[in-house]
């Protein structure tokens, strides 16, 4: 049985410290589990959208993981969509500095029996270049699938409420956007559609396929500030064990792993 090892928002910077211990307690567990992949699904850095100091920071330590890895961009590391980020949109100046640090923010890896497929969320709906080329890469990718199972990774869940609710809001792929996830969404052998950006776990199957939120690493926020969503509000990271034709998903609470709340570290963050 193959693992995947999901580590989820990060928000890395060299300008508050923040989150290390829990870093450093991820890196030690990768090294004791060796996962066949690690998985990093976004906002890797505090504010790499705008500053390369952050990007550099947050890939020195994430890059320091051992094994195989694939980097997804989040919202803070490339910026979004111009609606949920009006002063910081996804564009190429900022796709760049993700591709300098951590790679193209798309990728696929094949295992035994499996094909593991990444995206950037980011760029959907934009119409910018990235989002273009973005499209090529999941047809190709989803035409070599063959009888492969299929595990999808990306910063954003998908939807939060159904896949055909109309209304754009700041936690799910922009709805104008899912239509070109559908190769991959709707193909047969898709067993798995994991994401990050919520600070929450909260498994759900739609259509038979778990659609699992992972938990963050750095901190968590009230429901209350999250339109109620529910979840598990815990840091910590997901383990997937990929079986013959199914994914068994593990919420890890590693040992001194810190659960930190976004209003006490605010004025070192996003509220400073």
């Amino acid at each position: 049985m193959h693992t995947i090892l999901q580590i989820s928002d990060t928000h890395l910077s060299p300008r508050n410290g923040l989150f290390l211990g829990n870093v450093d307690r991820l890196r030690r567990l990768a090294e004791a589990l060796r996962p066949d992949l690690t998985v990093f699904t976004g906002d890797l850095s505090l504010d790499g959208a705008d500053r390369e100091e952050d990007m550099a920071f947050a890939a020195e330590l994430l890059r320091a993981f051992p094994g195989p890895a694939m980097f997804l961009p989040g919202n803070h590391d490339t910026g979004s969509h111009p609606f949920t980020m009006p002063k910081q949109p996804a564009n190429e100046e900022r796709m760049a500095r993700f591709r300098r640090h951590f790679g193209a923010g798309h990728g696929v890896v094949d295992l035994p029996g499996w094909r593991i497929i990444g995206l950037n969320t980011e760029v959907m709906g934009t119409g910018i270049a990235e989002e273009a080329a973005q499209a090529g890469f999941i047809a190709e990718v989803a035409s070599g699938i063959g009888d492969r199972r299929l595990a999808l990774f990306l910063h954003k869940p998908v939807f939060v409420t159904r896949m055909d609710d109309p209304q754009i809001d700041i936690w799910s792929v922009p709805p104008a956007a899912r239509p070109g996830l559908m190769p991959l969404l709707g193909h047969v052998g898709l067993r798995l559609v994991a994401s990050g950006h919520l600070h929450m776990h909260n498994p759900r199957l739609v259509a038979g396929v778990p659609h699992v939120w992972s938990p963050a690493l750095s901190f968590v926020m009230r429901p209350d500030e999250q339109d109620d969503l529910p979840g598990d509000r815990r840091c910590g990271v997901l383990l997937h064990h990929l079986g013959e034709d199914s994914v068994q998903t593990e919420f890890l609470l590693p040992d001194g792993v810190e659960t930190t709340w976004a209003a006490d570290v605010a004025h070192l963050t996003y509220g400073a």
